[in-house]
């Protein structure tokens, strides 16, 4: 029998026994045609961890949007500490969008207040010049409380966002696609053109880029 629980994969001490303070990292938005890349760092103490896998902490987008907003509340509430840090569309496109996305990381773990022992990474990719040991877990989200509890943190802060943008350009329908390709979006670039806060190094923006959109400001 299979199980969805996530199990933390590193357990840390010092040479004095005490646990060390891992972070974990992750990000969300990588695929989208609008708004930021948005990661977070999060600080568990090791006491609350098995409190966090009872409740149900794991990969974001396996939670429902309800769901995800009760545990980022209670992971924040639990946290040592806790940052979020994003790239623009302009960096995605100036950058892209492996670049950006390791760029929101390292945005957000240099932010927190508590400097961790280790910053657990979610992918496959160093975070360049982070002056904090790090590693790489592919599937992080699945493997990891830490990453997982960061995920949840980002995704919830992430679709907060593009709620708050979606009635400036409510023609994309944002709050039912956060940003994503969905067709009725896709749609809309075709009708609309591209804003200022589309991807426009990502199809189909690029392919519409050239179209005049009231949005453009």
């Amino acid at each position: 029998m299979t199980t969805d629980k996530v199990t933390e994969v590193f357990e840390l001490p010092d040479k004095s026994g005490t646990p060390s303070l891992v972070a974990g990292v992750d990000e969300v938005g990588r695929g989208a045609l609008f708004g930021p890349v948005v990661a977070a760092a999060v600080i568990l103490p090791v006491s609350v961890l098995p409190q966090l896998a009872l409740s149900g902490v794991k990969d974001s987008k396996k939670l429902s949007p309800k769901r995800r907003q009760k545990l980022s509340q209670e992971i924040q509430g639990l946290a040592l500490d806790w940052t979020i840090g994003y790239a623009t569309s302009a960096e995605i496109d100036q950058l892209n969008i492996l670049q950006a996305s390791l760029l929101a990381m390292k945005r957000a773990v240099l932010k927190l207040k508590v400097k961790p022992d280790l910053c657990l990474i979610d992918g496959l990719h160093v975070l360049p010049d982070l002056p904090i040991a790090q590693r790489n877990l592919v599937k992080g989200d699945q493997r990891s409380l830490h990453i997982a509890a960061a995920s949840i943190v980002a995704k919830v802060w992430r679709d907060d966002l593009i709620i708050r943008l979606a009635t400036k350009y409510s023609e994309y329908d944002l709050t039912a696609n956060m940003g994503y390709g969905t067709k009725k979006h896709r749609l809309a670039l075709q009708k609309y053109g591209p804003c200022r806060l589309h991807r426009m190094s990502f199809s189909p923006c690029s392919q519409f880029q050239s179209q005049i959109t009231k949005f453009s400001y």
